[in-house]
């Protein structure tokens, strides 16, 4: 969409608070590279090999290949280091633990059937970062402005609860900005302006902490055919559970600060704050399908596709501002006059549906003279086609047909390519390495300044990955029906925070604060299990 049709878009309809947005899917609909010690270091290669606990999750066709029983448990020590102070956490939990049972059927058609269920941690939110923007060209104020523009004063001035069906009219920000007195009325036609105005200077801070996991209970069946074609059907129950902690400063000089004393704005300096929480949890179901084909013993191919997971939400926002304006200086530069205050919202509560994005999966892997294999995978991951619903006031879920709209505006399909190796030294140990690539799943206009970002509650600010790179390093070691598997796995993302979103100022298309950074996790997985 081309930036005249947005500005003349915002410039006559207001942005009203939403429960959820496009931005508050993203968030949580990620995959990681979890699981088993022997699937992560060989960078999670393995839809065409299966006879892991991890294929349970990936390709269900894995379970097939079993023809002994199994139980295991993983462990993960994960390390994850950003940009700003107090960004390196360490965090440690259970990646992976299940059991696989195999029976022999005596049947030339079908000789064995396999069953099993595992837990797995599939994807992690633990992150923390933060950093500073310095020679801002806008302000959070002015972009409060934007969105507050024809809403009246007496409606901002409001106490009312943060409820999307009744009491406020206006977006909960407005009114804290409002409140705060971030924003001015102009006193004509029920418009505002913010504290930047031409000559103001400022710098400002931010500091974002995430926590949280999507863990998925899985049960599986499957079996083969004449030992060639290998099946498996997957159904998965998932927790999820993400929190966001943010903050975002601003210090501005020569700014347009409200004057208590007159009742009107004045020249001075502002700092103002924001602060956020935000939490979302609830549980959802999937449904994955899975073959293995083997037409010789060196090769195999394998395809994977995994439904949607539909999950039901509910989710807490509250929300805080600090603010500081001085005024009326004395010959040595200090302010002699001055307004400061906090402001607190009320929390909010909701209820919501996601459809997160389908996946299809498609590998092929080599056994070559029984000791090394060789396996890539491609990962086709619909961001695009996600989709979210929320209950109306009487209760009935619809569809969020704004926020459906945004999803496919801002993302596209995410490409992912896995590469994974492992050479036996010695009937007892193997070395094993990998690489994988994930490309970004926002689309370029969305991450570059060029659309709109919508977002949720009372927190403008949003980060958008672009791409990942994993690379990963195994060993292994049996003896009898017992393994132990160690594998070291780096992670880095490169991502783009952004403070708000562009918006129209006048007729001007005003650019937002961002900064770029790089998140890097490092992972020591060790597992342990027994066949039998």
């Amino acid at each position: 969409m081309k930036k005249s049709i947005i500005i003349a878009a915002l410039a006559t309809v207001p942005a009203l608070a939403s429960a959820q947005s496009a931005v508050s899917a993203y968030n949580i609909a990620g995959n990681d590279l979890r699981g088993t010690a022997r699937f992560m270091s060989m960078a999670g290669a393995f839809s065409a090999l299966g006879g892991d606990l991890s294929t349970l999750n990936q390709n269900p066709a894995g379970i097939g290949v079993y023809r002994s029983s199994e139980i295991g448990a993983t462990l993960d020590i994960n390390m994850t280091s950003g940009p700003g102070n107090g960004s390196d956490k360490t965090h440690v939990y259970c990646n992976n633990f299940g059991y696989v049972g195999s029976t022999r059927l005596g049947s030339e058609t079908m000789p064995t059937f396999s069953w099993g269920a595992t837990y797995s941690r599939v994807a992690s939110f633990d992150r923390t970062y933060s950093g500073g923007i310095g020679s801002l060209g806008t302000s959070l104020t002015n972009y409060i402005a934007s969105i507050s523009n024809g809403t009246a004063p007496s409606v901002l001035g409001e106490e009312g609860s943060y409820n999307p069906f009744q009491d406020s009219s206006a977006d909960w920000l407005s009114i804290m900005g409002y409140n705060s007195y971030m924003i001015n009325p102009t006193g004509y036609n029920n418009t505002y302006n913010g504290i930047f105005t031409q000559g103001t200077v400022g710098d400002a801070e931010f500091s974002v902490r995430e926590r949280g996991y999507i863990a998925e209970y899985s049960i599986n069946f499957g079996g083969n055919i004449m030992n060639t074609i290998y099946w498996g059907i997957g159904f998965g129950i998932t927790d999820l559970s993400w929190t966001q902690e943010s903050f975002y400063d601003e210090q501005l000089t020569y700014a347009n600060v409200y004057d208590d004393a007159t009742g009107g704005t004045t020249d001075g300096d502002a700092y103002t704050t924001l602060s956020n929480f935000n939490r979302v949890s609830g549980s959802g179901f999937n449904v994955k399908l899975g073959l293995i084909f083997k037409p010789i013993n060196e090769f195999r191919l394998g395809l994977a596709v995994h439904t949607p997971t539909w999950y039901n939400l509910s989710q807490t926002y509250t929300a805080s501002t600090t603010y500081s304006y001085g005024y009326d200086f004395n010959t040595d530069g200090y302010p002699t006059s001055s307004l400061q205050g906090d402001y607190q919202s009320d929390a909010a509560y909701f209820d919501w549906r996601l459809k997160s994005p389908w996946r299809l999966i498609v590998g092929g892997a080599g056994v070559i003279g029984g000791r090394f294999i060789i396996s890539a995978d491609y990962e086709y991951t619909a961001y695009n086609n996600m989709s979210v619903s929320a209950p109306n006031r009487w209760n009935n879920y619809v569809s969020l047909d704004d926020v459906n709209s945004d999803i496919k505006n801002y993302y596209q399909g995410s490409n992912t390519l896995r590469l994974g190796a492992e050479y036996r030294i010695t009937p007892q140990f193997s070395v094993r390495a990998g690489y994988s690539y994930v490309s970004s799943n926002v689309k370029e206009n969305a991450n570059n300044g060029a659309d709109y970002i919508a977002t949720s509650g009372t927190n403008p600010a949003y980060t958008f990955n672009k791409d990942t790179n994993y690379v990963t390093f195994g060993l292994g070691y049996r003896i009898g029906g017992f393994y132990i598997d160690a594998a070291y796995v780096h992670k880095a993302t490169n991502a783009t925070y952004h403070a708000f979103t562009p918006f129209a100022e006048g007729n001007q298309w005003t650019y937002e604060p961002y900064q770029d950074f790089t998140l890097n996790n490092n992972n020591i997985v060790l597992s342990m299990g027994f066949k039998f």
